[in-house]
């Protein structure tokens, strides 16, 4: 008999059991054995009343990205590991040897060597899925900013205000569509729209830039602000 339904505390009290002295499902390292056992748990086993299976379910969560990767058979079921499905086994190397005396083997046990093999190979799995992790590119956080620039009179070259504005170049800014807006008495002031970078980026920076355009530029204001 292997592993039993992970959904009723039978079933789950099992693999606990299993784990009390096991880092995997199998072997030193994970593979497609602990992948199925994983897939069949709906989320983790409570850890008050089961803490070892607990403790493996966060452990292998952390390869999820690995998964198709691992060693092993990936279409075996669940139910084929546990207890007596002796016939499984990751590395026959490492498993237990017959002795003449089936009193003397210790099936569920396990020596220093074996436990500090173990922890080694789990370390250097989790020193490398950290470096995976670090090693993605991080996406810039970006916002979406409606700025109003408002001109001194009805007599303003607007066209000329749009062109200084617009020849402000910086990393991580970029100008979109804009549109003249009624503002009343005949004036009118530029609505334009741009992306920038929020960490290269300084809002009232720019809006100081914009406002040493004199001749042009009386003040301005962010009428709107999304995050992308």
């Amino acid at each position: 008999m292997g592993f039993a339904d992970f959904l009723s505390d039978a079933g789950l009290t099992m693999l606990n059991n299993w784990l009390t002295t096991r880092s995997y499902i199998i072997g030193y390292s994970p593979s497609q054995a602990d992948v199925a056992c994983f897939k069949a748990l709906k989320s983790s086993p409570d850890a008050d009343k089961f803490p070892h299976a607990a403790r493996w379910y966060k452990h292998v969560a952390t390869f999820e990205d690995e998964f198709s990767s691992l060693s092993g058979d990936a279409t075996k079921p669940y139910t084929v590991y546990g207890p007596d499905a002796s016939a499984v086994t990751l590395n026959p190397a490492k498993a237990p040897a017959a002795a003449d005396d089936d009193d003397d083997v210790d099936l569920f046990g396990s020596d220093d060597e074996d436990d500090a093999e173990a922890a080694r190979v789990r370390e250097e799995r989790l020193a490398e899925y950290r470096k995976k992790k670090e090693a993605k590119p991080k996406v810039a956080a970006k916002s979406v900013v409606t700025l109003d620039v408002k001109p001194w009179d009805d007599k303003t070259d607007m066209a000329a205000l749009e062109s200084s504005v617009r020849s402000i170049e910086k990393d991580g800014l970029v100008w979109g569509a804009s549109k003249l807006v009624t503002v009343g008495f005949g004036i009118k002031k530029l609505q334009i729209n741009l992306v920038v970078e929020d960490e290269k980026i300084s809002l009232d920076e720019l809006q100081e830039q914009i406002q040493e355009f004199e001749d042009y530029v009386q003040s301005t204001d962010v009428a709107a602000m999304q995050k992308l």
